[in-house]
């Protein structure tokens, strides 16, 4: 657990002022718990503790990359602050070594996503409807979907609805024309993004994704026509990066409906 007087968010920077300014706490405590406030040196890693200060959000550990102990050490360390910790890209070894650390680590096996959520205060916000153009899409959109449900908002799913059959997306129109933020995951020709564009004011988040055959050529095809794409609205992240799709989309809906507070996400 995180030391009483370490702060790592807004809130609790904004309690360790008022207590210094009350007399509850002196200036030499208040300093020495600054000092250590904004990196953690593990030697193989550098935590930014001050993200979440900055951000609104705890540092996200990329697991790819990493291996299972490195990953477990991180998330151990992270942890400590009392914080919600994400990461991603993980595999079912990161789960198991990180778990041994830590009970409360959960991991999501089709998103790839390892997560440590805090005791929920409110419901999720609503506001952020999620598509993708087929089921292989599925790992991306689920990316997307963790990370936006771990930093507090709930996506409405709508998946499989893309070109090849637009008519199973006809029902969907109102709900899309109604959303704050749409996401849409497509790979193959990615025109998904397109067609979405032109049926809503929302801004459009697309994510350009590594399915398809021959010329898809690992996403670029689909990454090509969404920042070619005629539509107005639209935003394009990464291939296969869901979770910068997720990351994104909640903070356009926190400006737009408010939600959980700074530093204080919950899921």
């Amino acid at each position: 657990m995180k030391r009483h007087d370490t702060p790592y968010s807004e809130p609790d920077l904004r309690d360790m002022l008022q207590r210094v300014a009350n007399g509850s706490l002196s200036i030499d405590q208040a300093a020495d718990a600054l000092r250590a406030l904004p990196v953690e040196e593990l030697g193989f890693a550098s935590l930014d503790h001050h993200r979440a200060l900055r951000k609104g959000f705890p540092e996200v550990v990329f697991c790819q990359g990493k291996t299972p102990a490195q990953v477990s050490e991180i998330f151990a360390r992270l942890a400590r602050t009392g914080q919600p910790v994400l990461g991603t890209r993980a595999t079912p070894d990161h789960y198991k070594a990180a778990r041994r650390r830590n009970k409360a680590v959960k991991y999501d096996k089709i998103g790839r996503a390892l997560w440590i959520a805090l005791p929920r205060r409110a419901p999720l916000t609503p506001g952020v409807v999620l598509m993708s153009a087929g089921t292989a899409d599925l790992p991306v959109a689920e990316e997307a979907a963790r990370t936006l449900e771990v930093l507090g908002h709930q996506p409405e799913r709508i998946y499989d609805v893309g070109v090849a059959g637009l008519h199973r997306l006809v029902k969907h129109t109102r709900t899309i024309q109604h959303a704050n933020v749409v996401i849409v995951v497509a790979g193959m020709e990615g025109a998904l993004a397109s067609v979405i564009g032109g049926l809503t004011s929302a801004p459009v988040v697309a994510v350009p994704t590594s399915v398809g055959y021959g010329t898809s050529l690992g996403g670029f095809t689909a990454l090509f026509a969404m920042l070619n794409s005629c539509s107005p609205g639209i935003s394009v992240v990464n291939i296969d990066n869901g979770f910068g799709a997720g990351y994104l989309a909640a903070s356009i809906n926190r400006r737009i409906v408010g939600g959980p507070a700074r530093g204080a996400m919950r899921s």
